[in-house]
């Protein structure tokens, strides 16, 4: 099992020559597990960059594990070349909405005139939506893919999740809201996802400074990140939701410090670009970043 990153930016997309080793993508996370159609976890402009790496003309059958509905984690799915042809087929599972309004009609209110040229329904590919909450369900032909969703605190209906295959585990909470406090305090929820997991990837948006003005905005400090996974026991940290204002010199160095605090914890931490392939339960080498 592997997981791959396509898109690792929070809140906006970016571009310039300052954020190229990170990448400027909004969320889009690609799980790769033998003899399972493709996962993925968010549908933000890294999506895009996915199905450029799909063979050409082929249909496309995959998973989405939806975090929530914000723009920056849907506004790829109209650019996904995949659903261009006919017998592709996506399903989606995102949060179920506070406001009583099904998911579908959420993404077919969004994604059409005048916010959009063309209505999502229009594309020749499939999309359908599964609502879930505090959840469990498999994938797979044979189900052999255990999937947990948890409700984490966020702005609006969010959920993180847990995959589970052959032993081995990977958790991603991309939007997570530390207490406003500043406290380190995580939900029961939050921590049944990440507990002992082979990899969390997780919220790493603000540095104090930052969350010191941001408090509410439904993010963590990269310090709450590590203790996140160490509280949980993880293994391995991948830090994620990298603000759009993060540079890669400043991104290196938030990185190196939040990976010697990971020592102290005893939590493995990189972080998140993309491009950068994991393999579940390898650690990556420093040419990896």
């Amino acid at each position: 099992m592997s997981v791959t990153f396509h898109g690792v930016r929070g809140s906006t997309p970016c571009h310039g020559s300052e954020i190229l080793k990170y990448g400027g993508n909004t969320s889009c996370v690609s799980l790769d597990i033998p003899d399972v159609d493709p996962i993925l976890f968010d549908l933000g402009t890294g999506l895009r960059y996915f199905g450029r790496s799909r063979p050409a003309g082929m249909p496309f059958t995959g998973t989405c594990l939806l975090s929530h509905l914000h723009w920056d984690h849907i506004q790829g799915i109209p650019f996904f070349t995949p659903l261009l042809q006919v017998d592709s087929r996506v399903a989606v599972y995102a949060p179920e909405q506070e406001s009583g309004a099904s998911v579908a009609s959420v993404f077919a209110d969004t994604i059409k005139p005048p916010l959009f040229p063309v209505h999502l329904e229009v594309l020749p590919g499939d999309v359908s939506f599964h609502e879930v909450l505090d959840s469990e369900f498999t994938l797979g032909e044979q189900d052999q893919v255990q999937v947990m969703a948890r409700q984490i605190p966020h702005v609006g209906n969010t959920v993180g999740y847990r995959v589970e295959w052959a032993g081995r585990s990977v958790a991603y909470l991309s939007d997570h809201q530390m207490p406003i406090d500043g406290s380190f305090v995580a939900t029961p929820g939050a921590i049944e996802l990440c507990a002992g997991a082979d990899l969390v990837i997780h919220d790493a948006q603000y540095t104090p400074a930052e969350f010191e003005l941001k408090r509410d905005w439904g993010h963590c400090t990269i310090e709450f990140a590590v203790w996140m996974a160490a509280e949980a026991g993880a293994k391995k940290l991948a830090l994620f939701h990298h603000d759009p204002s993060h540079h890669d010199d400043e991104l290196d160095e938030l990185v190196a410090e939040a990976t010697r605090l990971g020592l102290e914890y005893g939590v493995d931490v990189f972080g998140a670009r993309e491009g950068l392939t994991v393999a579940v339960g390898d650690v990556p080498s420093a040419s990896d970043g």
